[in-house]
C-alpha cells in the first residue's frame, strides 16, 4: 500500500523513493512531464509513479487527466513498452480536453534505468541538485533541486508559530530555542529535535545549505550579531530577522562594526514578511513564510545556487613590468576591483578567493567585496596548487555541488557571461568551459564528480586538461574583450583601449 497521501506527493525525492519501493516489489512505471504549452498545474519534470497494482504516487495535473495517465502507465507495464503522450491541444485524446486550453507532453517509462533513478534520489537526499533522463525522453533531462528547509533561532511565540506552519506544509524545520520552557513546548508539539541555544559564543554548528532559509526571531541584542554573522557565513539562500526598521538599522550597524562586509549585510531581510507590522505570531508566521517561499522559488531557478565560485588571485605577476598587476590602476581603481565585483549580489554556495602569502592588499580588496579568502602557501608551484586550494575549500562548503573557476586577471568578464556558462551547466553537463578563437579557457564550471581530478592536477596545469578527458561537456563562446587577460603593461593598455573604444 502507498503511504498516506502518496497520490499527492510533489517533490521528486519523494516520488522517486516511492517508485523505487514499488519497483523492488511488484514493479512500477515512472511518468515525467517533458513539456507544457499554455497554462499547466505542474512544471516540466514533474513525476508520477504508478505501481503494477494501480497505486499512484505524485500527480501531473489538477486531476483532469491523472486517472487516464495511471491507466496508460499500467498498460505500458503490461506490454513493457514506453509511451510518449500528449494531452490537451493537439492530443488524440479528444475526450480529455484540458480546461486551461493548453497541452501537456509526457513520457511513461515502464523500465527506467534504476541506477540513474537511484542516483538522482540519493543526490536529492544529500541536498544537492540532480538530473534525470528517462530512456524514452529523446535526450530530455529534468533538473531537480532539494526541498526547502527552514532554520529558526529565537524565543517565544513567534518561533513556534512559524515552525507549526512550516511543519504543516511538509517543510523540514530546525528549531534553535533559548528558553527551556520553549524547548519543552516545542517537543510537546512534535519538534523532538529542538536544540538549546546556550551562549552566544558557543552556537550549534551551522549546517545551512543553499536551499535553507534562516530566520532570527530574537529580540535579545546579545544574540543577534553572533547568530546573523554565523548565518551570513553559511550558504542559506534567505536570512531574515524580526523587528522594526529601526531595529534592523541598529543590527546592520553592529554587524558592520563587527567586520561583516557590506554585501553580506545587504542580504538580510528585515523586517521580515510580505506584510509589515504583524502583531500576532500566527499572522507574522504566514507573512514570513510567504516571503520565504517566494525567495525559495527564485532560488530554485538560480543556476548558481549550489555553486562555489573560485577566483584564482594568487598569481605572482612575474611578467608584469610594474609591480603587482592585480593592483595596477584600471579606470582609477585596482584591476582586481573588476573581478572582485563579479556575482556580488548573486546567491552562491560560496565565493572563494585564493591568494598567496604576502598579498594582503589583494586579500583586503576581495574581503571588502564579500569573498572568503583562502591562502595557498605553495602558490609559486603553479596554478594547479591554487586550483586545488579552491576546490578543497569548496568541498568543505555545505551544499556545493559544482565549482565555477574564474581568473582574477580577466578584467573584461561580465556577470552575463558567467550566467551563460552556469545555465548551460545546469542542463546536466559535467563541465562547461568558455571558448575564444578555438581555445578553451575560464570561466569554467565543473560538477562535484570531477573534484578529485581537479585536485589531482600538478604544476602549472589548469582545468582544461580535466575538461579534455570528459565526454559530457559543452563550451560557451566568450567575446574577445572578455577573453583578454592581463600579464604585461601592454595587455593593461589594450584593456583600457578596449574600454574606451
Amino acid at each position: 500500500m502507498p503511504p498516506p497521501n502518496a497520490r499527492y506527493l510533489e517533490h521528486a525525492e519523494d516520488v522517486l523513493s516511492q517508485f523505487l519501493a514499488w519497483h523492488a516489489s511488484d514493479g512500477a512505471a515512472l511518468v515525467m512531464i517533458t513539456g507544457t504549452h499554455g497554462g499547466a498545474v505542474r512544471d516540466v519534470g514533474a513525476l508520477m509513479a504508478v505501481s503494477a497494482t494501480g497505486a499512484v504516487a505524485g500527480y501531473i495535473s489538477g486531476g483532469c487527466i491523472d486517472a487516464d495517465v495511471a491507466l496508460q502507465a499500467m498498460r505500458a507495464l503490461e506490454i513493457g513498452q514506453s509511451r510518449s503522450l500528449r494531452y490537451g491541444a493537439g492530443s488524440p485524446f479528444t475526450d480529455l480536453p484540458l480546461p486551461c486550453g493548453g497541452a501537456i507532453d509526457l513520457i511513461i517509462d515502464p523500465a527506467p534505468d534504476i541506477a540513474a533513478v537511484t542516483a538522482c534520489r540519493e543526490r536529492l537526499q544529500a541536498r544537492k541538485p540532480a538530473h534525470l533522463c528517462l530512456s524514452a525522453a529523446n535526450g530530455f533531462k529534468a533538473r531537480y533541486t532539494p526541498k526547502l528547509r527552514l532554520r529558526i533561532a529565537g524565543r517565544g511565540a513567534d518561533c513556534l508559530a512559524l515552525a507549526r506552519l512550516a511543519s504543516a506544509s511538509g517543510i523540514e524545520t530546525v528549531l534553535q530555542l533559548r528558553d527551556g520552557e520553549d524547548i519543552s513546548h516545542a517537543r510537546q508539539e512534535g519538534f523532538e529535535d529542538a536544540e538549546a541555544l546556550d551562549t552566544p559564543s558557543a552556537l550549534p554548528a551551522n549546517c545551512d545549505d543553499p536551499f535553507t532559509a534562516f530566520v532570527l526571531m530574537f529580540h535579545d541584542t546579545d544574540w543577534e550579531v553572533p547568530l546573523l554573522q554565523q548565518a551570513l557565513d553559511g550558504a542559506a539562500f534567505y536570512v531574515g530577522a524580526v523587528g522594526s526598521a529601526r531595529t534592523h538599522q541598529r543590527r546592520t550597524q553592529q554587524l558592520l562594526a563587527s567586520g561583516v562586509a557590506q554585501p553580506a549585510v545587504n542580504r538580510i531581510r528585515g523586517p521580515i514578511g510580505l506584510i509589515g507590522s504583524m502583531r500576532d505570531a500566527s499572522m507574522l508566521a504566514v507573512s514570513a513564510m510567504a516571503e520565504i517561499v517566494e525567495a525559495y522559488h527564485i532560488q530554485k531557478s538560480n543556476v548558481l545556487a549550489s555553486t562555489a565560485v573560485i577566483l584564482l588571485a594568487a598569481g605572482q605577476s612575474t611578467r608584469f613590468e610594474n609591480g603587482d598587476k592585480l593592483l595596477a590602476d584600471l579606470d582609477g581603481a585596482p584591476l582586481l576591483e573588476r573581478s572582485a565585483r563579479l556575482l556580488q549580489t548573486v546567491p552562491c554556495a560560496a565565493r572563494i578567493a585564493v591568494t598567496a602569502p604576502g598579498q594582503a592588499e589583494r586579500a583586503s580588496i576581495l574581503a571588502r567585496h564579500g569573498w572568503t579568502i583562502v591562502e595557498n602557501p605553495v602558490a609559486k608551484d603553479g596554478q594547479s596548487t591554487s586550483l586545488r586550494t579552491g576546490v578543497e575549500a569548496a568541498r568543505q562548503t555545505v551544499g556545493a555541488a559544482s565549482v565555477m573557476i574564474l581568473l582574477a586577471d580577466m578584467p573584461g568578464l561580465s556577470d552575463a557571461h558567467l550566467f551563460e556558462v552556469a545555465t548551460r551547466h545546469a542542463e546536466g553537463y559535467s563541465a562547461v568551459m568558455s571558448e575564444a578563437d578555438g581555445i578553451f579557457l575560464p570561466p569554467a564550471m565543473f560538477s562535484d564528480e570531477t573534484f578529485d581530478a581537479l585536485c589531482g592536477l600538478t604544476g602549472d596545469t589548469g582545468a582544461k586538461s580535466v575538461f579534455a578527458k570528459l565526454s559530457d561537456t559543452a563550451a560557451i563562446a566568450l567575446r574577445a574583450e572578455e577573453a583578454r587577460d592581463v600579464d604585461t603593461l601592454a595587455d593593461l593598455m589594450a584593456s583600457l583601449e578596449t574600454r574606451y573604444a
